[in-house]
């Protein structure tokens, strides 16, 4: 079943890249990729290998961070129950078949969508920059979110309240055997899924000169996928407007980093200055 809902999802997700590829990116960025596709390859090459590392990792740890929780961290359950109440539960009061065909939709496939997408527009363009910075971003989403997961024990708003129906299992029990593959019952604050998105969305919009229409449709698919999170009873409120400091936080400080520490572009200028003691030397030296 589990590979079945993943070819799903490749499939679904390939056609919406195709369709986001002819509608955001264009001909003539297509056309310069296929000549600098190298240089920009060598560029994003050290962040991709960090961002890797820390997937991996992430992987890995995921199986024992229950159990370390269990042993230093906090539980947070009762407080953001009685601080946030019950909005979960109102939320799903609007529920319809075709608005949880909807959100249920948004949350496995347009979300997988929003995070890939960008990458291939970013990979699209000359200046390699925003690339880095979306990368940069993501990893610290992840290293961030596996050290707030550790320190903190929390359970969603449908393992708390009975009331609260789990509308995305119950109505797609196939999604379980994907999800399952990276959720943990104690692990919803915060809400990477809001984190990843609010990152996206953030980076959108500052390139959003570059890229007006995506911009537009970044934000408003980040925003569904945060409502998604909660109206399908994974989450609470106050996880995803952790989550959406959380992408704030990561782009802020991938903008600060991005060209500060950047490795490739230390090797630049190493290049750059090793040429000009080159051409600085006498000929007799040469």
């Amino acid at each position: 079943m589990l590979e079945e809902v993943l070819a799903r999802l490749v499939a679904v997700v390939t056609v919406m890249l195709l369709v986001g590829i002819a509608a955001f990116v264009g001909r003539y960025r297509l056309r310069d990729t296929r000549r600098e596709w190298k240089t920009r390859v060598r560029e994003v090459v050290p962040i991709t290998v960090v961002l890797a590392s820390v997937l991996l990792f992430n992987s890995v740890a995921r199986q024992i961070v229950p159990d370390l929780s269990w042993m230093f961290g906090w539980n947070l359950t009762e407080p953001i129950y009685e601080l946030e109440g019950e909005f979960v539960l109102w939320l799903q009061s609007y529920a319809t078949p075709e608005v949880t065909a909807f959100f249920s939709f948004t949350y496995i496939y347009g979300y997988v969508f929003l995070l890939v997408f960008p990458v291939v527009a970013y990979f699209a363009l000359s200046n390699t920059r925003p690339l880095r910075e979306l990368l940069t971003a993501y990893t610290l989403n992840y290293a961030i979110g596996l050290v707030l997961y550790v320190l903190v024990i929390a359970y969603g708003p449908r393992n708390m309240m009975p009331e609260v129906v789990a509308l995305l299992y119950d109505t797609y029990p196939e999604y379980q055997h994907l999800t399952r593959q990276v959720n943990r019952n104690t692990n919803v604050f915060p809400s990477l899924h809001a984190s990843l998105a609010s990152t996206v969305a953030l980076l959108a919009w500052k390139t959003r000169r570059v890229y007006p229409k995506w911009a537009a449709v970044a934000v408003v698919l980040a925003i569904c996928v945060s409502l998604s999170t909660m109206y399908l009873g994974i989450h609470w409120a106050i996880d995803v407007i952790a989550g959406i400091g959380l992408g704030y936080v990561s782009v802020d400080l991938a903008g600060h980093l991005v060209g500060r520490w950047s490795l490739s572009a230390r090797v630049t200028r190493w290049r750059e200055k090793r040429r000009a003691v080159d051409a600085a030397l006498p000929d007799s030296e040469n």
